[in-house]
C-alpha cells in the first residue's frame, strides 16, 4: 500500500494512493496532523486499519505533505554509503580525514523539524550562514515493529515501508563544525514523500535512485550496490538504542552530488532538484 498525507479542503487528511498513483482515498484517522505516523503506531499494536472515509480524489487536486510532517524523533541518517559516492568524495574536501570506504557505518542525525513536503519550496539560508549548498538523493527505510539489538538476521522484519528524501547540506558548515548535525538541519532541508510504500510492495535492498538538478541528470544508483545494506543499517542503529514505530533512517545517497563535480556544483536561488526512487515516486523542490 501507499500510504499519504495531504491537504484539501482546508483539512488535513491521511489515506491511501492508488497503485497507479492518481486517487486518493482518506481514511478515518483521528489526528491528520501527525500524518502516517499514529497509524504506524496502531498497526504495530495490533489494531485494525482505519476505514477508508470521505471523497476519493484525484491526486492533482490535492496538495501532498511529508508522510510523516512530524517525525518521532530526529532523522537517523546515513553517510558515504555507495561505493561510488565514497570514492567521488575521497578527492574532496573528506580525503584528508576519512577512509575511502568505511569499516562500519558513518550514523548521524538531522532534526525532524527540517521536515518539508515533496514539493514544498527549500529556503535558501543566508549567504553568511552558507553559501555551499547540496543535494543527496535518498531512500529512506520507516521503521515498522521497534526494538533494540535488533540483528540483521530480523531486520527487515522491522521495515514498515520506504519513502524518499533529499538530504539538503550546507557543506561549509559541515566542515566547519565537523560534526555534521548543524549543516544538515536547516529548515526546510529535508523533503521528503510523496507517500510511504510498504515493505510487502517494494524491497528497497533491490531498487534504483535518481536526481536531476534543472532536468539534467545528476544521481543515478542502485541500492544493492550499498556498501553497508539495510539489514546491516538497522542493526547498527539499533545497537544499543531503542528503534520505535515511525522512526526514519535515511541510507545515504548514490554518486552524483554536487560537491563531487569538478568544479563543485552548489545550488542557487531558483534551482529545482527532482528525486525519483522505482516502485516509490518523486519528489521535486525549488530553491528560494
Amino acid at each position: 500500500m501507499r500510504w499519504a498525507t495531504w491537504q484539501w479542503g482546508g483539512r488535513h487528511h491521511v489515506g491511501t494512493i492508488s497503485a497507479d498513483g492518481r486517487e486518493a482515498t482518506p481514511h478515518a484517522v483521528v489526528d491528520a496532523s501527525y500524518g502516517v505516523l499514529p497509524l504506524i503506531q496502531a498497526m504495530v499494536r495490533g489494531e485494525p486499519l482505519p476505514q477508508p472515509s470521505g471523497t476519493r480524489l484525484p491526486v492533482e487536486v490535492i496538495t501532498l505533505r511529508a508522510p510523516l510532517p512530524r517525525p518521532l524523533r530526529s532523522l537517523f541518517c546515513v553517510g558515504r554509503n555507495y561505493h561510488a559516492h565514497a570514492a567521488e568524495l575521497a578527492g574532496s574536501v573528506f580525503r584528508q580525514t576519512m577512509p575511502a570506504e568505511d569499516p562500519w557505518p558513518i550514523v548521524f542525525g538531522k532534526l525532524g523539524e527540517c521536515v518539508v513536503g515533496p514539493h514544498d519550496a527549500v529556503k535558501m539560508p543566508l549567504p553568511s550562514a552558507s553559501i555551499q549548498i547540496d543535494y543527496e538523493s535518498e531512500l529512506a527505510v520507516v521503521i515498522g515493529q521497534g526494538g533494540r539489538d535488533i540483528p540483521r538476521s530480523r531486520a527487515m522484519d522491522h521495515v514498515f515501508g520506504y519513502t524518499n528524501v533529499n538530504d539538503v547540506t550546507a557543506r561549509d558548515v559541515q566542515m566547519r563544525h565537523q560534526q555534521w548535525d548543524l549543516g544538515k538541519s536547516f529548515d526546510t532541508f529535508c523533503p521528503m514523500g510523496p507517500w510511504i510504500v510498504t515493505a510487502d510492495e517494494l524491497d528497497g535492498r533491490a531498487t534504483r535512485v535518481r536526481g536531476w538538478v534543472n532536468g539534467a541528470l545528476r544521481q543515478d544508483g542502485l541500492t544493492k550496490d550499498m556498501i553497508h545494506d539495510i539489514p546491516t543499517l538497522i542493526e547498527t542503529c539499533s545497537r544499543g538504542i531503542t528503534l520505535y514505530p515511525g522512526d526514519v533512517i535515511a541510507t545515504g545517497t548514490p554518486a552524483g552530488v554536487g560537491m563531487g563535480l569538478k568544479p563543485p556544483q552548489w545550488l542557487k536561488a531558483g534551482d529545482v532538484v527532482r528525486i525519483e526512487i522505482d516502485g516509490i515516486g518523486v519528489i521535486e523542490n525549488r530553491f528560494e
